[in-house]
C-alpha cells in the first residue's frame, strides 16, 4: 500500500553539488542550516568533519536537489582535500562583514578553489553577518568591486535573520542550472554526486576492480 508513495520526494532532475568555503567563524553551518533547515545556531563551537545537507527546490520547471557541502571546521588544519572539491558545481566562498582578516582570505580560497573544482564552477562571494552591520570592517562596494574583476556573484547576507539567505542559494542553483543547459558544466561531474549507491556493491568486488593493469 505504501509503494506507490516511496521515493516520491525523491523525484528531482538534477543534482547539485554546493560547498560552501572559508574562514573558519565566518557562519558557513549556520548559512547551511538556515537554508536546508531555517535553522540559526548560537553554539559558535566548531563541529569537525565534512558535512552535508540537502533540500530540494524548484527552479522554473525543474526540481533541483542541492546538496550543500560544509567543512565543519577543517579550514582551520588546511585539511579540505581535492575531494571535497570533486563534482561541486557550485560554491559560496563566505566572509563576515566584520573582520576584515576573513575577507583578507578570499583570494586564497579562491585560488585553490579554482585549482581543484570544475573550472566552470558556480561562484558566489557571501558578506555574511548583515547584523552586525555597525560592527562593520568590511565595505560592501570593496567586497562587490572585488567580485565583479573575479567575474564571480556577489550578495550581503545574515544567516542569523535569514536576510537573503535564500536568495544567495538559489542564484547559485538558477546559475548553475543555466550552464548545464548550456552544455557549459559537464553532466558527468554533477551525476557524480547522487551518493546513493549501496554499500554492499563495493565489499566483494573491491579487490579485484583495478587490478587489471
Amino acid at each position: 500500500m505504501n509503494g506507490q508513495i516511496m521515493g516520491s520526494d525523491e523525484a528531482y532532475n538534477f543534482v547539485f553539488k554546493v560547498v560552501l568555503i572559508g574562514e573558519s567563524g565566518v557562519g558557513k553551518s549556520n548559512l547551511l542550516s538556515r537554508f536546508t533547515k531555517n535553522e540559526f545556531n548560537h553554539d559558535t563551537r566548531t563541529t569537525i568533519g565534512v558535512e552535508f545537507s540537502t533540500r530540494t527546490v524548484q527552479l522554473n520547471t525543474f526540481t533541483i536537489k542541492a546538496q550543500i557541502w560544509d567543512t565543519a571546521g577543517l579550514e582551520r588544519y588546511r585539511a579540505i582535500t581535492s575531494a571535497y572539491y570533486r563534482g561541486a558545481v557550485g560554491a559560496l566562498l563566505v566572509y563576515d562583514i566584520t573582520k576584515h582578516l576573513t575577507y583578507e582570505s578570499v583570494e586564497r580560497w579562491l585560488k585553490e578553489l579554482y585549482e581543484h573544482a570544475d573550472p566552470h564552477i558556480v561562484v558566489m562571494l557571501v558578506g555574511n553577518k548583515t547584523d552586525l552591520e555597525s560592527e562593520r570592517s568590511v565595505p560592501t562596494e570593496e567586497a562587490k568591486d572585488f567580485a565583479e574583476k573575479k567575474g564571480i556573484l556577489f550578495l550581503e547576507t545574515s544567516a542569523l535573520n535569514s536576510s537573503n539567505v535564500e536568495e544567495a542559494f538559489n542564484s547559485v542553483l538558477t546559475e548553475i542550472h543555466k550552464k548545464v543547459s548550456s552544455k557549459e558544466v559537464v553532466r558527468g561531474s554533477i551525476n557524480a554526486v547522487t551518493l546513493n549507491g549501496s554499500k554492499e556493491e563495493t565489499t566483494e568486488e573491491s579487490k579485484p576492480c583495478c587490478r587489471n593493469i
